[in-house]
């Protein structure tokens, strides 16, 4: 989890410099005011660093941990512009994660699962007419679980629910509507995994960081 967080500050870092040297190299560009939507197709890493103890029904632990894959997936992001300097993002996308017990010589797959995370964020934006426009925000998810797959004569249950999420990103002007966009978020989300019928259970702190690179258009 450290080391995602520093790459994805280093992205950031990257964006904006990128986003300064092309500001005196390309044609023009539009600002998004009050009103205005973008649009924007992603590249989004979900990555948690969850690590919880699995217990008995009686709370004993048994020796193993969870851990939670990453993965990969495109998603879309919607901005909504309520004023030049605040708007609101709802993102759209579903991810896949292997859910595995980890312990002593045990490593095993007891479950596989799709994750729906839409996050609504607020968001405020000190340079809206900047061509590298950073922003900052804080918002609500649901995480909602579908399309489980058991592994290994395991029956894993997962508890849906909401969590909260603060954002850190840049869009960078490219030419006309078309922006660079890169978002970072951090989600703090706990859910309850049942297993076997409550034989093995776990509090799990997914708590995800969510890292974006894509592409956005202003309407």
């Amino acid at each position: 989890m450290k080391r995602n967080l520093t790459l994805a500050a280093a992205a950031l870092a990257m964006t904006m410099a990128s986003g300064a040297a092309m500001a005196q190299t390309t044609g023009d560009w539009q600002v998004a005011r009050k009103g205005d939507l973008i649009v924007t197709g992603r590249v989004t890493q979900i990555s948690s660093g969850a690590d919880d103890a699995i217990t008995n029904a009686a709370g004993v632990a048994s020796g193993l941990n969870v851990d939670v894959g990453d993965d990969i997936m495109p998603t879309l992001g919607f901005t909504w512009f309520l004023t030049d300097h605040i708007a609101v993002e709802a993102i759209l996308g579903a991810t896949q994660h292997e859910i595995r017990a980890k312990g002593g010589a045990t490593d095993v797959a007891v479950h596989e699962t799709w994750v729906l995370p839409p996050v609504v964020t607020l968001q405020y934006r000190p340079m809206p007419e900047a061509r590298v426009s950073p922003y900052v925000g804080a918002g609500v998810n649901y995480m909602m679980f579908f399309d489980g797959e058991d592994k290994n004569g395991f029956e894993v249950e997962l508890e849906d629910g909401f969590g909260y999420a603060l954002q850190l990103g840049a869009d960078v002007a490219l030419t006309g509507p078309w922006t660079l966009n890169l978002d970072v978020k951090k989600v703090w989300f706990d859910t309850e995994a049942t297993i076997n019928d409550g034989a093995l259970k776990s509090d799990v702190a997914l708590d995800p960081l969510v890292v974006s690179l894509g592409v956005g258009r202003k309407f």
